[in-house]
């Protein structure tokens, strides 16, 4: 393929992207607009809280805090899964209820051994929910967040109210994530980006359409239709479970995705090896562990992220200007990205690089599941199961 042809290409990957993908570049999906039901026009359902937990002793308490300030008007419980944490999470986890006045409210569970064919994660939340099916008056919502995110006091009210009024069996926001050290910058925002554009959640958000996509550190699902739909038990191979669950749950009614300014990670990522090893924990499960896939993915990426600005610095003539158009709109891109992190404009014109970085890291998350540790996260090793191998399928 010539130079032209390969510019020429980029530049239509990037229309193609600005104009006919959901609009997802302009993370317009936000929870800011008001929900407009009053409290008097709903009976509060109850809701119970279901945190996974593995090694979470210094974050869990803050979460604990957030959670229980919550000024939600219903009955609203937390379960904590302690996942065979090495530290103190489940202490950490009781002194945080304790020093809220709110034991009773707050119920910390102690995993068993991680069965054959599921993750951690999961597990540990199917544990939970587990609990909260058997009491006497089950929730009619579950909330599923994580160990590091913080909610604002009015969010779980906010949730509700936009599940009743639009009868959605799952509405995620996606957390704002940490966005202060050099690492941060330089891969957090082009993380949401990229997810967007895999995922548009203008598309997310239609029945109509089949993607589906969830964000896993705040989800509030609808008890009986994930009940309906199998539960965890249903998708407790997969690595990227949000999304597994979203694409589960779509089939049962309505689902909801935004962006929000309100629910935040308190989790950071110091150097650029803490993203990596975040992202090499799921990137070749995106890929569906394929060769094919991976090699489909980097020359796709090579051509959108890596094409434009090399030959817009060593092209000429028509060639040049194509790039440098390509490069442009991808620039243009990333600026409502880059502004809900509060940065620079001018990180838009190293996306290309980015990117980069981010096809190095897809090609390590491949080499990684190749020598046998793939997904691992916190000392665990996740082994890809095919669905025959999972108890339930097959003959």
């Amino acid at each position: 393929m010539t130079a032209l042809a390969v510019a020429a290409l980029s530049c239509g990957i990037w229309i193609y992207l600005l104009a006919a993908r959901g609009g997802f570049w302009h993370a317009a999906q936000r929870d800011d607009e008001p929900v407009p039901m009053f409290p008097q026009d709903i009976a509060w359902p109850r809701v119970a809280a279901v945190i996974p937990a593995r090694d979470e002793a210094g974050l869990i308490r803050g979460t604990l805090a957030a959670l229980l300030k919550q000024d939600y008007r219903g009955d609203f419980t937390v379960i904590v899964v302690d996942d065979h944490s090495s530290d103190d999470t489940g202490g950490a986890a009781r002194r945080a209820a304790k020093a809220a006045g709110a034991s009773d409210r707050v119920t910390v569970l102690a995993a068993p051994s991680l069965p054959e064919g599921w993750t951690g994660k999961l597990w540990a939340t199917h544990l939970g929910i587990k609990h909260v099916q058997a009491l006497p008056e089950p929730p009619q919502y579950l909330l599923l967040t994580d160990a590091d995110i913080r909610l604002a006091d009015d969010m779980l009210t906010t949730l509700v109210r936009r599940a009743v009024r639009d009868r959605l069996v799952l509405t995620s926001l996606m957390a704002k994530l940490r966005c202060s050290s050099f690492a941060e910058r330089v891969t957090i925002p082009a993380f949401v980006f990229f997810f967007q554009m895999l995922y548009p959640f203008a598309w997310v958000n239609r029945p109509d359409r089949k993607t589906a996509a969830a964000a896993g550190g705040c989800m509030l699902v609808e008890r009986q239709s994930l009940q309906a739909a199998g539960g965890h038990e249903a998708i407790r191979g997969e690595l990227i479970d949000d999304c597994a669950l979203a694409r589960l749950l779509k089939r049962h009614g309505p689902i909801w995705l935004g962006l929000s300014e309100r629910a935040h990670s308190a989790r950071a990522y110091s150097s650029i090896d803490d993203v990596r090893r975040m992202i090499i924990r799921c990137a070749y499960a995106e890929l569906k562990f394929s060769p094919w896939w991976l090699a489909a993915a980097a020359a796709a990426m090579a051509v959108t992220f890596l094409a434009p600005p090399l030959l817009t610095l060593r092209g000429s003539g028509a060639t040049q200007i194509l790039a440098a158009l390509a490069w442009a709109q991808m620039a243009l891109a990333m600026q409502p990205t880059l502004r809900f992190y509060g940065l620079s404009r001018w990180w838009g014109l190293a996306l290309p690089a980015i990117g980069g970085i981010y096809l190095v890291f897809t090609v390590d998350s491949a080499y990684h599941h190749l020598r046998g540790r793939g997904g691992e996260w916190k000392g665990r090793i996740h082994r890809h199961a095919t669905s025959h191998e999972l108890p339930g399928h097959g003959n």
